[in-house]
């Protein structure tokens, strides 16, 4: 059954302001206030959704003495939605607020186990291109190929082993303001390329370079996918990891920032190497800005629809579907998430 996809009770009053505002503590004691049910009952219903969490953990979790921080405990926040009859991702969207400025030390609980998190919001690293099982799929449908979980998590590890590599921590000292991407889909329904604009604020003082990361899909060749400094940024060091399809890339800038200072610029990486895309999603180690996704099909067949896609942990639900309009004379599709929350958002298209 899938988590807190019912709504079936109108919020009280003082359960909506706390889901809206938040803390997760707040707003989980609102609900459990607003649902009449003792704790021993909440605990008995997570056990109909395969999940095991007892009293004095939910007691904890209610009051603030703790928060869910592993991907079982992720789990039990989803179905603890189901049960309360709240929004869907209502729990852990405040959640993931509160875990923001912890995100680098729980960044291996949260997504290491299906997701190769690169993160665009917060740290001074990006990665797009990434490809996860089952967005969009429907039974008996088929779809090109996609990252499995595994692989995922294999391209994840490379990933921080290059940044151990080229001396970028996990936050490099940046926070995202906005950042624009244009996605480019070949003839041949490959994935073609894409350039990013980003614009970036620093948080510390004397930041000087960003580490962007591109995750190339299934069967891509790694040594012809090259990397564009196009604006304000020059390309430094480039590595590869043939297995997995991860090229990490250092964009160097003109000057060191101060804290509080802005800065603009724009990238791109060139692939056109493996077989069919059927999607797009970028990977968000923490809340920010502005983020503006454009998928833009070569001639000929377009695809039969579009959606939206996100997922904000792999212990919540994906959700936040919706289809996208294609335009047939622009042969794109678009979407602008005005802040966007930890975790993957982008665009799935089928070709039948």
């Amino acid at each position: 059954m899938p988590y807190g996809t019912q709504h079936a009770r109108t919020c009280a009053p003082e359960l909506e302001k706390a889901l809206r505002s938040g803390p997760f503590h707040v707003a989980l004691r609102a609900a459990i206030t607003a649902r009449g049910l003792p704790l021993h009952r909440v605990r008995h219903l997570l056990t109909q959704h395969g999940v095991s969490v007892c009293v004095t953990t939910l007691s904890y979790w209610q009051h603030g003495a703790r928060h869910p921080q592993r991907a079982e405990s992720l789990r039990a926040v989803c179905a603890l939605e189901a049960v309360l009859e709240l929004p869907a991702d209502s729990l852990i969207r405040l959640l993931s607020d509160d875990l923001a400025h912890d995100l680098a030390d729980i960044r291996a609980d949260l997504f290491g186990e299906a997701l190769s998190v690169g993160g665009i919001g917060q740290g001074g690293i990006g990665e797009g291109g990434l490809s996860a099982d089952g967005f969009g799929d429907r039974p008996g449908e088929h779809r090109p190929a996609a990252h499995s979980y595994r692989s995922l998590a294999e391209a994840s590890a490379v990933r921080d082993r290059f940044l151990t590599e080229l001396g970028a921590p996990p936050d490099g000292g940046l926070r995202t303001v906005g950042l624009h991407e244009r996605v480019r889909i070949g003839v041949s329904r490959e994935l073609l390329g894409l350039d990013s604009q980003h614009i970036v604020r620093a948080h510390v003082d004397g930041v000087d370079r960003y580490v962007a990361v591109h995750h190339g899909d299934p069967g891509c060749r790694t040594r012809h996918i090259s990397v564009r400094a196009l604006e304000n940024c020059r390309t430094g060091r480039v590595r590869r990891h043939r297995e997995t399809g991860v090229v990490v890339a250092e964009l160097l800038f003109d000057a060191r920032l101060r804290s509080g200072d802005t800065f603009l610029f724009r990238y791109g990486f060139e692939d056109g190497t493996a077989g069919p895309s059927s999607e797009y999603l970028h990977a968000f180690d923490a809340a920010g800005g502005q983020y503006a996704l454009q998928v833009r099909f070569a001639d000929g067949k377009l695809p039969a629809r579009c959606q939206r896609l996100a997922q904000y942990s792999p212990a919540a639900p994906r959700g936040g579907r919706r289809d996208l309009p294609l335009s047939d004379l622009h042969r794109s599709v678009h979407l602008v998430e005005p802040q966007v929350r930890a975790g993957i958002v982008g665009i799935g298209w089928d070709w039948d």
